[in-house]
């Protein structure tokens, strides 16, 4: 018999994208609204893959950009 394997994907519920919330760059922005808007990232990550997804880290949040337009953004976990 053959033996099966998963991961386990965890979901967190991210914060809101408001005032209230962590605000953070949306779906579509391209890099250099972002720039503007939110200011330098404390890292910027080179592009993997095809198509081509690279990432910039701020202090709360990670944003990932395909080619030059944000994909998605993601809040950082507080443990």
């Amino acid at each position: 018999p053959a033996l099966a394997s998963a991961d386990t994907l965890s979901i967190i519920n991210q914060p809101a994208n408001t005032a209230e919330g962590v605000q953070r760059p949306e779906r579509g922005l391209t890099q250099q609204q972002v720039e503007s808007r939110f200011g330098s990232p404390l890292e910027k990550m080179d592009a993997v893959g095809e198509p081509p997804i690279s990432r910039w880290v701020y202090d709360e949040y990670t944003v990932y950009f395909e080619h030059e337009y944000v994909i998605h953004s993601t809040v950082h976990r507080q443990d």
